[in-house]
């Protein structure tokens, strides 16, 4: 599914036209990734939630060159399923 199906899906179930639907899902999305990139925990009760976390230093394989390459600190996204979601 891609942000389109979404749109088409909001377009069918509610009174919103195409480019609506399209704006609905765009704002939704700017504002989670807004949110992630404020390091703030986004919770959808019942599908998931997401966070921002720190991911160590380490090392890692470069396995065309055979050698121990390595990895940087930085962040990463957390996405966790809620319970209806686990019980698919």
């Amino acid at each position: 599914m891609i942000k389109n199906d979404i749109a088409l899906t909001i377009e069918q179930e509610s009174e919103f036209n195409r480019a609506t639907s399209f704006q609905i899902v765009e704002t939704i999305l700017a504002s989670l990734k807004e949110a992630l990139i404020r390091n703030e925990k986004i919770e959808i009760r019942g599908f998931a939630s997401f966070k921002v976390v720190p991911k160590k230093t380490g090392y890692g394989r470069d396995i065309r060159r055979e050698k121990q390459i390595k990895i940087k600190e930085g962040k990463r996204i957390k996405f966790r399923p809620g319970q209806d979601l686990k019980k698919i």
